[in-house]
């Protein structure tokens, strides 16, 4: 059965326990970073920094809110990046836990096109081209042991287990959050293994923290005719 995260936003205190676990575990060194008046930090993902807490100060309804969101890849269930690299060597998904996995064999791919066809905007590349970003830990996973991310997290914001146990959890959140903030909402829970759960509008966090389903279906669309062309190609020179 597939694994799935469940990120419940509303139990965040923006620790950034996650963030330094998954430097870790990745042995991923830190980078250079300057005072940009917030605490967020360093400013963006990148080919090492695989997990970030984005923070938002937002007026919503009429009171300052801390909008605490830890960003990684959402392990889409039909990874829109999978099919636009076309190279199961390059990017695959693991059979058994659904993980969306990136190798250093992406450095022989156009990673312009690949990072474009992201719904949220997550895959980061090196100087060389190479891609990286959140491998769900699967060495860790596949020993038993959870994320990193989730081994840390001291609030019970990162959840991980089998994928209807995570949905089940989020549903069973989401109605007891509805109670005090009847617009909370999981985040595009039917296309992803990362599932949000927010109090406000998503975007609020994060300007990628969802994609529409038009997106998402784009984005398919557009991997798939890159799949299919060629082979219409040597069709076509074959008639």
């Amino acid at each position: 059965m597939s694994k799935s995260f469940f990120v419940d936003t509303t139990l965040c205190t923006a620790c950034r326990g996650c963030q330094v676990a998954c430097k870790q575990w990745h042995d991923l060194p830190a980078e250079q970073t300057k005072n940009r008046g917030t605490y967020e930090n360093p400013p963006d993902l990148s080919f090492n920094t695989y997990k970030l807490v984005r923070m938002r100060e937002e007026v919503i309804d009429g009171k300052l809110r801390w909008l605490f969101f830890p960003e990684q890849c959402r392990h889409c269930t039909e990874a829109p990046c999978l099919e636009t690299a076309g190279d199961p060597s390059a990017i695959f998904k693991d059979a058994a836990t659904g993980a969306v996995i990136f190798t250093a064999k992406t450095k022989g791919l156009n990673a312009d096109e690949i990072i474009d066809s992201c719904p949220y905007n997550i895959p980061r590349k090196s100087a060389d081209g190479t891609l990286a970003k959140c491998d769900m830990c699967l060495d860790r996973v596949q020993n038993g042991l959870l994320p990193a991310c989730v081994k840390t997290c001291p609030t019970g914001t990162m959840n991980f287990g089998d994928r209807k146990e995570m949905l089940d959890l989020a549903k069973s959140r989401l109605g007891v959050v509805k109670k005090a903030n009847p617009k909370a909402q999981l985040i595009d829970a039917d296309d992803v293994n990362v599932i949000y759960l927010v109090a406000y509008d998503p975007r609020s966090y994060h300007d990628n923290a969802t994609a529409s389903n038009s997106v998402i279906r784009m984005t398919r669309q557009m991997a798939l005719r890159k799949m299919f062309s060629p082979v219409a190609g040597v069709a076509a020179r074959v008639i």
